[in-house]
């Protein structure tokens, strides 16, 4: 059953370090967990949920930084469980931005800023993405500098790595597509029961 909900947050998530800068604009209930929002950015920004993820921001109780995930037994410190971690008990227009990592491999950083509180709209289906620019790097490409690397091979057809890049690339990859059409919601608890997170 889903929560009822009056109003909805409004998020820009942009991945740092690389420009020009690729980023979506989403709303999601203010009922979300953080794995709820977890799960909606990474279909926001068109991640594949293959690795693990953690986000960082300041405890409005504590005034400390505060990891929020999926607690792992290697770490040797403290990470509240997104599933039980309420966006609202964190967010506010005094407490606007987190740190969201995804993939420690390739390690892509992102920043979350809220920017606003909205009154829910009728006849709106939650999430939503409303904006954005550019196309998500692909996963498993070696973080910001792999990225780097890859856009470099493919914009250059006489390269040694041209078709091979292409052939792991399924074809074709256009660095500055974004349709906001295009982006599809999952269901963070279907999700969840099929093992992620």
């Amino acid at each position: 059953m889903k929560k009822k909900y009056n109003q909805v947050f409004q998020f820009r998530i942009t991945l740092k370090g690389i420009k020009p800068p690729i980023w979506r604009r989403i709303q999601v209930p203010e009922t979300y967990t953080f794995w709820d929002l977890h799960v909606a950015i990474q279909d926001a920004m068109g991640w594949i949920d293959y690795h693990l993820h953690e986000f960082e921001l300041v405890n409005p109780l504590t005034g400390l930084t505060q990891s929020i995930g999926s607690p792992d037994e290697d770490f040797d410190r403290e990470v509240l469980p997104e599933l039980k971690q309420k966006l609202v008990a964190f967010f506010s227009m005094e407490n606007r931005s987190a740190d969201y990592t995804y993939d420690f491999g390739d390690n892509w950083e992102h920043k979350i800023q809220l920017e606003k509180i909205l009154p829910r709209e009728e006849g709106v289906t939650y999430p939503i993405c409303i904006k954005g620019k550019r196309a998500c790097p692909p996963e498993d490409c070696g973080g910001i500098w792999g990225y780097a690397e890859l856009l470099e091979i493919i914009g250059n057809p006489n390269h040694e790595e041209y078709e091979e890049m292409l052939e792991w690339l399924g074809g074709e990859f256009d660095p500055e597509h974004f349709d906001v059409e295009e982006i599809s919601f999952g269901d963070p608890e279907k999700r969840r029961k099929m093992g992620f997170g």
